[in-house]
């Protein structure tokens, strides 16, 4: 059973930082895709970041400059190093993975549960 567990979710003041991260586990072949989402309340779900398993990082215009995602593919964990935080940043951030499993031959995709970030005076 492979699952993604997200922590490092808070509230923050503005202008703060965090760091979230997304540890795979279970029977895991191998782990090409990682990265972050985040939904806000009606709104709906969008991409933060994401990263191949090479290393190549793909951002939402909104966070350039002061999010950055990393990988320890050794660890099967991703990272989202959160910056310079907006109130706007506020929302849910789910972890999501192109994960293939052992003894199967495709990609599947998965969630994580998500963590609450909240940036707030």
């Amino acid at each position: 059973q492979v699952q993604l567990v997200e922590s490092g979710g808070g509230l923050v003041q503005p202008g703060g930082s965090l760091r979230l991260s997304c540890a795979a586990s279970g029977s895991i072949f191998d782990i090409h895709g990682m990265g972050w989402y985040r939904q806000a309340p009606g709104k709906q779900r969008e991409l933060v970041a994401d990263s191949t398993s090479g290393g190549i990082t793909n951002y939402a215009d909104s966070v350039k400059g002061r999010f950055t995602i990393s990988r320890d593919n050794g660890k099967n964990t991703v990272y989202l190093q959160m910056n310079s935080l907006k109130p706007e940043d506020t929302a849910v951030y789910y972890c999501n993975a192109d994960i293939r499993p052992r003894g199967l031959g495709g990609l599947i995709n998965y969630w994580g549960r998500g963590t609450q970030v909240t940036v707030s005076s």
